[in-house]
């Protein structure tokens, strides 16, 4: 006669299957509508487990953002909870860290910008490697920055302000959201392009740098466009030019930096989710997969428009030719600049 298996035995096959095969059945969306109905609760919580999508950065920025409409549509597509966890401070270092440090099974995300890539650049010792400890999921897209200025400075044009710079060396100072922020590295770039002398004046935050650029104690900064433009359009700060490769459709009037001048001079604020590298190849297809038709959804879209952010979503290889380009972009601006690492 053969047993039957009790409660504990089919709970230890559960789980020893899942082991077994990798997290592939996790992922598996007919396994998730089996479970739905399913009555046994250790079935259910295997294959219905939470979703951690990991930001460095406070709330009202793109990372964070982007994250959260990200999550919202998984956790209404597959029936799962999908939260967002701040964990700040080290310029997005600890996040990263934190990813590093859960299970590779594809549920815990990290969402990233331009400091992900800065971080070899301005600390000196890193407990994991940018590039070699991450697995790319998907670009979720980019967008530009704008070039600003007090209302009350003379200059109208990034010419005026190259002029300016070069017939006063090192007197016009620039705000940053400290040192090796990605303010700090777009500001350094267009003085090594325009062949200028200003002066960094790091603050702690983009906000604070505003506050400085309105009132008149720093001559420029550049700033993503989801926190300068509303300044703008109210008329505290005066954008001199567009960082990307168009104007856009908001400022039809404020030229791109390459029209101004700077023909080379081009600065975009990228936005990407990562998981670690141990996580097994086929989850990360599935979770490309899933999050790049998210990311193609109208709604999702059209709210990170509002942003500033359009939405590139590329394959995996394509986001770590980016990651590759930037980690060396910033290591080259850093040497030039003499940024030294903390």
């Amino acid at each position: 006669m053969i047993a039957r298996p009790t409660t504990t035995s089919r709970r230890k096959f559960v789980l020893g299957t899942l082991g077994a095969a990798g997290s592939l059945t996790l992922w598996s969306l007919p396994t998730v509508s089996a479970a739905q109905g399913s009555t046994d609760p250790t079935l259910t919580k295997a294959v219905l487990p939470n979703y951690r999508f990991v930001v460095g950065f406070g709330a009202g920025g793109v990372p964070d953002a982007a994250a959260r409409a990200v999550a919202a549509k998984l956790s209404e597509k597959w029936k799962v909870p999908a939260i967002v966890e701040s964990k700040l401070g080290a310029g997005g270092t600890l996040a990263a860290q934190a990813v590093l440090a859960a299970p590779a099974d594809g549920r815990t995300i990290l969402s990233v910008s331009p400091a992900h890539a800065t971080a070899p650049a301005i600390f000196r010792k890193l407990n994991y490697d940018t590039l070699r400890d991450f697995a790319p999921v998907t670009l979720i897209g980019e967008g530009p920055a704008l070039i600003l200025v007090p209302n009350e400075l003379k200059a109208r044009t990034v010419g005026d302000l190259v002029a300016m710079a070069a017939s006063s060396p090192g007197k016009l100072n620039y705000a940053s959201a400290g040192v090796g922020s990605s303010s700090h590295f777009a500001a350094e770039l267009l003085r090594s392009q325009a062949g200028i002398d200003v002066t960094n004046i790091p603050y702690k935050s983009i906000g604070e740098a505003l506050t400085e650029v309105i009132a008149g104690r720093v001559q420029f900064h550049i700033a993503p466009y989801i926190s300068a433009i509303g300044l703008v359009k109210e008329g505290k700060l005066r954008a001199l030019a567009v960082t990307g490769k168009r104007r856009l459709a908001e400022l039809p009037d404020v030229p791109t930096a390459a029209e101004s001048g700077l023909p080379a001079y081009e600065w975009t604020f990228w936005y990407g989710l990562l998981v670690s590298a141990k996580t097994p190849e086929p989850i990360v297809e599935q979770l490309h997969r899933e999050l790049t038709g998210i990311l193609k959804l109208p709604e999702v879209q059209k709210q990170l428009s509002t942003m500033g952010v359009e939405v590139a979503a590329g394959s995996p290889a394509e986001f770590r030719r980016l990651l590759e380009t930037e980690v060396a972009k910033y290591a080259r601006i850093a040497k030039a600049a003499n940024i030294q690492p903390e």
